[in-house]
């Protein structure tokens, strides 16, 4: 018998890398859920909003496993001059998802988190290291709260003993289907957009190049998934999920351009936002647990989304 599963937001990044990884599975009946933007004519991809409790209550009934990958998201710009969009839309389709899973008598759920709680440290941080008493970073205030806050909310049904919950406090992940746009990505997408667009021989840094940011491939996270769905025994687990090297925005700039084969010169500007934190993920948990630890490096991850973006975004400019 096929286990079914349900990926809330098989449109956006990471929904999409799921929808496609999953589907060749034999043993998984793979349903996903978009909202403005159907990316196939697959069947099993259907419209619904995730705000509205009835539409969610009747698309989720009938599933084994929800894996819950839509989320209003956005880039440093949005962060620092508009935090508030992080907020209402994404309280309220978690709380749905995550009830309408308890209601439905839903066996598994998977829940993307992020890292914006944790506060910027030199050393690598583990799950534990997050203290709710210490004061979030300020630009990342509404965010990381929303964000505790919904993983407060799947312990708390998984409590209730009907159904078990899996939160992914994932890195900065990139690859296929990232979210390519200058207003709304985030650092690794920009830079590649930059990068493979730039006239003039040379580009535009937002920023001094000093934040530090942990970056994991994509088909990486996909292989945790995997093993969640095959291995996770506990009604509630938590963990983090990253390549645990950190590395500059400048080096990372650099590498890119290297790996591009371009000649480029590079200028920042500093009067544009960034959030100027350092932080880098201790894996270790998720090796203990599963056996897991990322395949890909940073050098072969550059590589294989350069040639990617050529393929799928440039040749349709």
């Amino acid at each position: 018998m096929k286990k079914k599963i349900l990926i809330c937001g098989a449109s956006g990044f990471i929904g999409r890398n799921l929808f496609e990884t999953l589907s060749k599975r034999n043993d998984l009946d793979v349903w996903g859920t978009y909202l403005t933007e159907k990316f196939s004519d697959n069947p099993n991809i259907i419209r619904v909003d995730l705000t509205q409790k009835e539409e969610v209550i009747r698309a989720t009934k009938d599933f084994d496993i929800i894996i819950q990958a839509a989320a209003v998201t956005s880039g440093a710009k949005d962060i620092i001059e508009r935090p508030y969009i992080h907020i209402t839309d994404n309280l309220i389709m978690n709380s749905l998802i995550f009830q309408a899973a308890y209601d439905n008598h839903i066996k598994q759920v998977i829940f993307f988190s992020c890292t914006v709680m944790y506060p910027s440290s030199k050393l690598p941080v583990k799950e534990k290291d997050l203290d709710l008493n210490s004061e979030m970073y300020e630009k990342y205030f509404g965010a990381g709260w929303t964000k505790v806050y919904m993983e407060k909310l799947c312990e708390f049904y998984s409590r209730l003993g009907r159904t078990k919950f899996t939160v992914i406090r994932h890195s900065n992940i990139y690859g296929p289907y990232d979210k390519y746009d200058l207003e709304k990505s985030h650092v690794f997408a920009a830079t590649i957009m930059k990068i493979m667009n730039a006239k003039d021989n040379k580009i535009v840094v937002w920023g001094a190049g000093i934040e530090e940011r942990d970056l994991l491939y994509v088909s990486d996270l996909m292989d945790f998934v995997e093993l969640v769905l095959e291995k996770q025994d506990y009604s509630f687990d938590l963990f983090n999920v990253g390549l645990g090297i950190a590395i500059s925005v400048d080096s990372l700039v650099k590498k890119i351009i290297s790996l591009s084969g371009k000649n480029l010169a590079i200028e920042y500007d500093k009067t544009k936002p960034t959030i100027a934190t350092k932080l880098v993920l201790d894996i270790s948990k998720a090796k203990e647990k599963f056996g897991w630890k990322p395949k890909i490096s940073l050098d072969e991850g550059i590589k294989k989304t350069l040639d990617w973006y050529s393929k799928n975004i440039l040749k349709s400019i």
